[in-house]
């Protein structure tokens, strides 16, 4: 693996593949001592674009528990913020011998255009590019689910026969859109439940159902059910009448809960608007993922940084107890 820069594009071989060495990377995490030398040596660089809280610090826990050396670029108080070029900032990272850079930008396909312009060396990881995609949040959401369903005899496993709901903004979401490429490739059946005003043009062309009402959707029984954050600061206009109407509609309350089946898991990306998309009580319930999703984030950031700078499972493994 050269590059990881969507989920459109991976193939089910190479998905499980990352999920299974996930697996493994998990196992370490149990320990007392969490840290492995894999990657002792290399060179990590977080070049992010846009704010992040949750991304940003899973990567740099998921490179050093690697033994990498980290180095976080924030495009605020850089020479970015001055009118510096990705070209030139690419170029900077090469000559400091960057062997991966992690890249959130809000420019849709920016982490392509590094991955194939030809300015760096070093393997790229998308950690979401405007609204397109961000393949390692499907990535560790597909590993929840499968960890979820399947327990400890996940490995190897994929999500065939799995029903999902993606409910709210999927105009906005990259985390919708990365998922559903990952979802349907490991199997699972993907519906989408939005507001009418919130789906995207070429949803059309997407292997998923597009359901309005979140009601009927329940009431279809889904295994897991993910909740998008309502992206304000996206909305150029009014999408929907108001908050309070939207959580009506789409919001996941207490009584929308008490409906699913008591084996179904409810999971969201984070950041949450808590009382918006989520109830408190969905949030931290006993069929929620949230933390679930964070702490597996962790292992499976860990898989793709392995994959791309070290090389195959068999070495992966290596030390890991089974």
């Amino acid at each position: 693996m050269r590059h990881l820069l969507d989920t459109q594009t991976l193939s089910r071989e190479t998905a499980l593949r990352i999920l299974d060495v996930a697996e493994d990377m998990a196992d370490t995490q149990s320990r007392e001592i969490k840290k492995l030398p894999t990657l002792r040596g290399r060179t990590v660089v977080n070049l992010f674009f846009e704010d992040s809280t949750r991304t940003r610090i899973s990567f740099e826990a998921a490179a050093k528990r690697l033994s990498a050396d980290v180095i976080n670029f924030a495009a605020k108080g850089s020479s970015v913020s001055k009118g510096e070029s990705l070209q030139d900032t690419a170029q900077t990272l090469e000559a400091m011998g960057a062997d991966a850079v992690v890249i959130r930008h809000s420019a849709s396909g920016a982490p392509r255009t590094l991955a194939s312009s030809g300015w760096i060396s070093a393997g790229v990881i998308n950690a979401g590019d405007g609204t397109h995609e961000h393949p390692t949040q499907a990535l560790l959401d597909a590993f929840t689910i499968r960890k979820r369903h399947w327990g400890e005899d996940s490995r190897g496993r994929d999500l065939e026969g799995l029903s999902v709901t993606i409910v709210g903004d999927v105009l906005h979401s990259r985390v919708a859109r990365s998922n559903v490429w990952l979802l349907t490739t490991l199997g699972a059946q993907v519906t989408l439940v939005t507001p009418p005003t919130l789906v995207p043009q070429n949803v059309n062309r997407w292997p998923v159902d597009v359901q309005y009402n979140l009601d009927d959707a329940i009431d279809n029984k889904p295994d897991a059910i993910m909740m998008l954050r309502i992206q304000l600061e996206r909305m150029q206009a009014a999408f929907f009448p108001s908050e309070r109407e939207y959580t009506r509609q789409w919001g996941l309350d207490s009584t929308r809960l008490a409906r699913l089946p008591a084996d179904s898991i409810v999971m969201h990306p984070g950041p949450m608007n808590r009382g918006l998309e989520i109830s408190a009580e969905a949030a931290d319930s006993a069929q929620s993922t949230v933390r679930e999703q964070v702490a597996n984030g962790i292992s499976v950031r860990m898989a793709v940084m392995y994959l791309l700078l070290a090389g195959d499972r068999d070495q992966a493994v290596k030390g890991v107890d089974r």
